[in-house]
Order: C-alpha cells, then sequence, then structure tokens
C-alpha cells in the first residue's frame, strides 16, 4: 500500500500529528502551502489534517481539498486537532466527498492541549486505517 499525509497547521498541533502519522507509515507529511503537497501519483490512503479557525477549516486546505485529483486517491483519512471541536474532520471528508473520493468513517482528533500526549494514539490510528 502507498500512503501520503497532508496537512495545514498554524500553531503547530496538527503538523506534530501528521508528523507522528508519517513516521508510523514511513512517509512523510507535507503541508498543503509546500510546492511539494501535490499528490504525483496515486496513494492508497491520504491521510488530511488540519484544525478549526472561526468554525472552518483554513482557507489553503480548502483549497487543497477542491484541487484533488481523485484519480490519485484511493481513500482519505481524516485527522484534526483544535481547542474544543473535532468539526475539522467533518469538513475535510465533505470536501473529499465531493470530489467523489472515498472517506473512511473513522477519524482521529485530539484537543490542543492533549497533542503531547496523543502522539500514541495517533500511530495507532495510521496502523489501523492502513490494515
Amino acid at each position: 500500500m502507498t500512503f501520503a499525509v497532508r496537512y495545514f497547521s498554524r500553531s503547530g498541533n496538527t503538523k506534530k500529528i501528521a508528523e507522528a502519522i508519517a513516521e508510523e507509515l514511513g512517509t512523510v507529511a507535507v503541508s498543503v502551502d509546500s510546492s511539494d503537497a501535490a499528490l504525483n501519483e496515486k496513494v492508497d490512503v491520504l491521510f488530511v489534517g488540519g484544525a478549526l479557525y472561526a468554525y472552518g477549516i483554513d482557507k489553503k486546505l480548502t483549497a487543497y481539498l477542491k484541487n484533488l485529483d481523485a484519480s490519485k486517491v484511493g481513500k482519505v483519512a481524516a485527522f484534526s486537532t483544535a481547542m474544543l471541536s473535532a468539526h475539522a474532520n467533518d469538513v475535510i471528508k465533505k470536501h473529499a466527498r465531493a470530489k467523489g473520493i472515498n472517506v473512511q468513517d473513522e477519524t482521529f482528533f485530539c484537543k490542543s492541549k492533549e497533542v503531547d500526549s496523543s502522539v500514541g494514539k495517533a500511530k495507532e490510528f495510521a496502523k489501523a486505517s492502513v490494515k
């Protein structure tokens, strides 16, 4: 199986979780605002992460999702960090479904203050998502 991890992070919390997922899978986490974020080859699972900002995900993550080539993604697995709500996962899933991309029902969420203690759980999520 092939994997990719893409994320957007303002505070570094989502980046930390993205890097844990990528480490577990033997790949590299790439910010969606990087020139390396585009998928050049098809991946079986694309992990996409973000957070809520004023009850929505960042416009850079929204643009990335809207420009995804559905033919290059087997399924999306969403993850997020935020102070209170896991709603970013719902928004990520909605954008992927709008592109006709399969979406994994299970998501990963941790509160901002629990990021450091949730790295292991993020790695477990990664393993479970690629079985």
